[in-house]
């Protein structure tokens, strides 16, 4: 594990230590909305801040309003950063974003340094349809019993690899029929980020070089290092059928646009 994520591993234990230690059942009766996808999709991010490009947001009005944007292009969820050490976020911001995109019926992911089952129920009693799991932060056991607290509460899980040996690790589970499963009804979706955790640099050919170990019929997702159509166009030849992108939509004056574009060019490559 980088130091970067052992650093945030250790904050995400310090926040368990004072959540809540357990939910009723009607704190956990929110409604998940499923992904609808369409060949190429988009996951489109909010986040306050970015540890290596530093403020992204504007403040809560903005947050709303691009939220809906996001939804206008088209968008098949929307991922919301609710880390507060490095990226300035928090539940509420979650809550309000769902609030927001509810009467569309969109998805919303948390995404964040999640290292127990309990934060799992926090994401889903703030209304969340997914959670974002990094496989370096979690061991066997910890990971299987975090995907089955997903799964259990009908959310969809995004597993974040960083390299070769975290991307094949994933790859396994699906040898498992209950996980398969889950991956056939697009519920459970791997990733690949290009971030090097080392020096919070992006690395876009480590999409190409990791495509050869991306099963073929399972959602597979494009995260960081994505700015444009055209790059959205080129993922789709090495096996990704989907896009996570934040730090370009953040900085967009039309992010509805944007979205729309990258659309586009991944569905007509």
């Amino acid at each position: 594990m980088s130091n970067f994520l052992r650093q945030m591993a250790e904050t995400s234990s310090a926040r368990v230590d004072v959540a809540k230690s357990s939910y009723t059942d009607d704190e956990l009766d929110h409604p998940s909305f499923p992904l609808r996808l369409e060949g190429f999709d988009l996951i489109a991010e909010i986040k306050n801040r970015s540890p290596a490009e530093g403020g992204l947001a504007e403040g809560a009005g903005n947050r709303a309003n691009r939220a809906l944007r996001y939804a206008d292009g088209g968008a098949a969820a929307i991922s919301v950063l609710t880390e507060p050490e490095r990226f300035d976020g928090d539940l509420a911001h979650l809550e309000e974003v769902v609030r927001t995109v509810a009467n569309k019926e969109i998805p919303v992911m948390r995404k964040d340094f999640l290292v127990d089952e309990i934060q799992v129920l926090e994401a889903k009693s703030c209304g969340a349809s997914g959670v974002l799991l990094i496989a370096a932060m979690l061991d066997d056991k910890s990971l299987t019993s975090m995907l089955d607290c997903a799964f259990e509460h009908d959310l969809f899980v995004l597993l974040e690899s960083f390299d070769e040996l975290e991307l094949e690790r994933s790859v396994h589970l699906l040898q498992r029929v209950k996980y398969r499963e889950k991956a056939q009804d697009r519920k459970f979706l791997l990733g690949v980020n290009t971030r090097d955790l080392r020096t919070l640099a992006v690395d876009p050919s480590r999409l190409q070089k990791f495509g050869p170990l991306l099963p073929p019929d399972i959602v597979c997702v494009a995260e960081s290092g994505l700015h444009s159509a055209e790059d959205a166009a080129g993922v789709v030849g090495w096996g990704y059928s989907m896009a996570l992108v934040g730090t370009a939509l953040m900085r967009a004056d039309d992010p509805a646009g944007l979205v729309a574009d990258m659309l586009q060019a991944g569905r007509a490559a």
